[in-house]
């Protein structure tokens, strides 16, 4: 389904970070290694490796990774693209400063806990996990996500999934999204910033 959808001349998300790295860059410092985990066409990875960290992106899709590459080309930065199907990930234990996820949401509950817990491995003690995504009050707009509830993220939820880390940032709120045509108006987001004990 994402190769099909990747597979046009503009970038459905657009070309530009997402808002909510752009908020959270007084946490990265160049030098650091960051795992951008199914970050489709690079837009994410790509802004990372601009403040100079050291970016491993991955994804299910070639389509993307393709897209990624040509616009880490054309913005002068590399990156580590890894073709990956996320149930058959290696979490590697202790491997990066920064992991970050955005708009993942294409998970069911028992693959998104998974996920989050290789999450929570991968990240170096002292590191950082950015997530990002919709809350179940994106089912009343359009500007994107997934149709399915189950896969929407909620304080409560995430608190949970993070309770061993330490949270610094866990806030909903609603926003207007201009990512390209996939994500364009009115949104619910959540944010949250956890960082791994040392």
């Amino acid at each position: 389904m994402w190769n099909q959808r990747y597979d046009r001349t503009d970038y459905l998300f657009g070309t530009e970070p997402a808002q909510f790295l752009l908020d959270q860059r007084q946490h990265l410092t160049a030098g650091q290694s960051a795992l951008v985990v199914a970050d489709g066409e690079g837009r994410n990875s790509v802004w990372l490796a601009q403040q100079g960290l050291h970016v491993t992106a991955m994804d299910a899709a070639e389509n993307g990774l393709a897209k990624a590459r040509a616009l880490a080309d054309s913005r002068n930065v590399s990156l580590t693209l890894q073709l990956a199907d996320l149930r058959a990930w290696d979490w590697q234990e202790a491997a990066f400063d920064v992991v970050v996820a955005v708009f993942i949401q294409f998970a069911e509950p028992e693959f998104r806990a998974a996920i989050f817990e290789g999450m929570k491995r991968t990240v170096k003690p002292g590191g950082l996990i950015l997530l990002h995504g919709f809350t179940p009050a994106q089912m009343h707009y359009t500007s994107g996500g997934p149709r399915i509830e189950a896969h929407l993220y909620t304080p409560e939820m995430l608190a949970g999934a993070f309770d061993d880390f330490e949270i610094l940032r866990l806030e909903a709120y609603e926003a207007d999204l201009t990512e390209g045509p996939g994500h364009h108006g009115a949104a619910a987001l959540i944010d949250l910033v956890a960082r791994r004990p040392v």
